[in-house]
């Protein structure tokens, strides 16, 4: 969400819309903004998390809690653990999982865009400011910790009282829904709005973690209203274990999924118990909220709403349309895989806030998720029989989805595998024909030429194929050819291959550049395809090594031999490994992004944000000029044309040459 306005004007403008109403949310859908709106407008007093100048290493406020237990269980043995002791920590890992699956399942359905709610995109910004819902889960954990070691009823519960359940779900539907309710409309009030409040309504478009996005002070009254229902039936005496833990996984359903930006609540559920509406919101309904503010106050059940007349009179509307809303047909679509194990968890559908920077930025609990990311390996190999969505963009009206082949790079290059890895794309590529996407751009190694020959194999055996197959050789070819500096009389060619750095070398003999390779096979076969007058320029030689080097996978002894000073740039789709801090190493074949292109909040596997493989540039490029020929084996787009269709659309070079 942005806000069109400067300094302490946003200020006194987002207080102003909070009492706006449905002006208000009109405001902040059509403008287009300046100032993104990242916390409270105003922060009030415990704004801020006790632990948020920690950072990474804020689950240390726990590492009491944790040495307690292993000092408890060294001295006394496990048979001295009470049940609503063991059941702390298990407790708070389960609702992050639970959480994760919640997030995993909304951004893939998102990009389906199937049962689609509020139809704008989500960038970085919310991301970022989203990355901490962790907190709430460490303050619920220091709140068990707390309350076991003061209320001396905690230690005697059992697994499971039915009264105390009863009990439990009585106070949730009286005074937790009542209070709150009235507690939310406070909220509301420019005061508490502008302080509070507003941090969470940053997020028009909601994922399910942006329910739990509050200041800490907001957190503290909430953990109030939930103790309600659970020490209530402790102090009485008929709490239990699980009765405990089911009302705080009630909670956090319920919130996960009222946040979601798609409807998935049935039709029938409300037809075969009409009730079911007073006691039970939508994700539709909540949405409302947030796009409308002043209407839709309820936690989960809207009764309220209902009693005291702030239900939106729109809300059956919406829900309705939601559920009509089908899956969307891209005009391209990307097809990418995954890498390394880790990419499992960089996909836009895996951890958000990993998702959200390059996949070569390292994070601490790496180490914790490998396991996951075994599992994933393993599932995807077994059960993974087709492409799935993972990302959709959108530029202006023109659509984007990216799809991934459930197979890792390692895959790729075993024979016995390549069969059933060709099939894959080929099933995605019919799928895309057949539901009328206009391009198809095949990623990384999904156009490798042992594989099928940049995609030829394809267009072979589908000669009558509508869906347009681009390798992007020629703007990949471009972008590496617009990254060699200027005035440049020389480059190394090392041992390359590949479509891009064959056309680079062979376009720099034709201006008169002097190409050097030392492998007398390569350099063989590329003389043979440069015109006569331009063999000249192609050189074979052991000595005379230049500072300007080209290729696909310049190994380590190789880039020893470089001199120092030397300017490494990649002609493949997979970075070069860093292994010289005497020398310049580019990116690969890539460029920025224009601002027109929406949604985008995950990185493309190393590059930065906002930064595109060239390859997959071409696709849309392809799409948006309409070019109907395939760029697959030996063809190749323009090269010139190539370039100057991606600057007039926008995208911008990372180096200028």
């Amino acid at each position: 969400m942005h806000i069109k306005c400067k300094g302490s004007s946003v200020l006194a403008k987002l207080a102003e819309l909070a009492q706006g109403g449905s002006e208000g949310a009109a405001y902040l859908r059509k403008k287009e903004g300046l100032l993104p709106i990242t916390m409270a407008t105003r922060p009030g007093p415990l704004t801020k998390w006790p632990w948020q100048w920690m950072g990474n290493f804020k689950y240390l406020v726990l590492a009491p809690a944790v040495l307690h237990t292993v000092h408890r269980v060294a001295t006394k043995g496990w048979g001295d653990l009470d049940p609503a002791y063991v059941t702390m920590l298990p407790a708070l890992l389960l609702r992050m999982i639970h959480n994760q699956i919640w997030i995993s399942l909304s951004r893939y359905l998102m990009a389906r865009r199937k049962n689609v709610i509020v139809d704008r995109s989500i960038e970085f910004e919310q991301v970022d400011r989203e990355r901490s819902w962790d907190d709430q889960i460490i303050f619920n954990g220091l709140e068990f910790y707390l309350a076991y070691a003061m209320i001396p009823n905690v230690r005697l519960l059992p697994v499971w009282r039915t009264d105390g359940a009863i009990i439990t779900v009585l106070l949730h539907m009286g005074p937790v829904e009542f209070l709150y309710y009235w507690f939310h409309r406070a909220l509301h009030h420019h005061f508490l709005y502008s302080r509070y409040h507003s941090h969470h309504h940053a997020s028009i478009v909601t994922e399910p973690i942006t329910s739990v996005i509050h200041p800490f002070a907001e957190h503290v009254v909430y953990f109030m209203l939930f103790s309600i229902p659970t020490l209530t039936p402790i102090c009485m005496g008929c709490g239990s274990v699980l009765g405990v833990v089911l009302y705080i996984a009630y909670i956090d359903f319920m919130n996960n999924m009222g946040h979601c930006n798609f409807e998935l609540v049935p039709k029938w559920t409300f037809k075969a118990f009409p009730p079911l509406k007073y006691l039970m919101y939508t994700p539709s309904f909540h949405s409302l909220h947030h796009t409308q503010f002043r209407t839709n106050y309820s936690l989960f059940m809207p009764f309220y709403d209902y009693m005291y007349n702030t239900m939106d009179k729109s809300s059956d509307e919406l829900y309705e349309k939601s559920l009509k809303v089908t899956d969307e047909t891209p005009d391209l679509v990307h097809l990418t895989h995954m890498t390394t194990l880790q990419s499992t968890y960089h996909l836009r559908i895996g951890i958000a806030s990993i998702a959200s920077k390059p996949s070569d930025n390292p994070v601490w609990y790496s180490w914790m998720i490998w396991p996951v990311a075994w599992l994933s390996m393993v599932l995807a190999w077994v059960y993974g029989s087709s492409a799935f969505v993972i990302e959709r963009l959108q530029m202006k009206k023109f659509k984007m989805q990216t799809w991934t082949i459930p197979r890792y790079n390692f895959q790729y290059g075993m024979n016995w595998e390549r069969d059933s890895i060709n099939s894959l794309i080929e099933k995605a590529i019919l799928d895309a024909d057949e539901r009328g996407v206009k391009v198809l751009s095949l990623g990384l190694l999904n156009q490798a030429k042992a594989l099928n020959r940049s995609g030829e194999l394809f267009i072979t055996k589908y000669p009558k194929l509508r869906v347009r197959l681009v390798d992007g050789s020629g703007l990949a070819t471009a972008v590496v050819l617009k990254s060699i500096p200027l005035g440049t009389k020389e480059v190394f060619l090392s041992g390359s291959t590949s479509k891009v750095a064959h056309a680079t070398a062979i376009t720099l003999c034709e201006k008169g550049v002097q190409v050097i390779m030392n492998q007398k096979k390569e350099y063989d076969m590329l003389k043979s395809r440069l015109p006569e007058g331009r063999t000249v320029y192609l050189k074979f030689s052991n000595k005379d090594i230049p500072q300007i080097w080209i290729g696909d996978n310049i190994n380590d002894k190789q880039q020893q031999r470089a001199p120092i000073g030397t300017t490494f740039i990649p002609t493949s789709q997979f970075p070069l490994k860093k292994i010289r801090k005497d020398c310049t190493y580019l990116s690969t074949p890539a460029m920025k992004i224009p601002q027109t292109m929406e949604n985008v909040h995950t990185c493309e596997n190393w590059l930065p944000r906002r930064v595109m493989s060239a390859w997959r540039i071409a696709g849309i490029l392809h799409a948006l000029e309409g070019w109907e020929m395939h760029e697959c084996g030996d063809d190749m787009m323009d090269i010139e044309k190539s370039w100057s269709a991606a600057i007039k659309h926008g995208f911008v070079p990372l180096t200028k040459g």
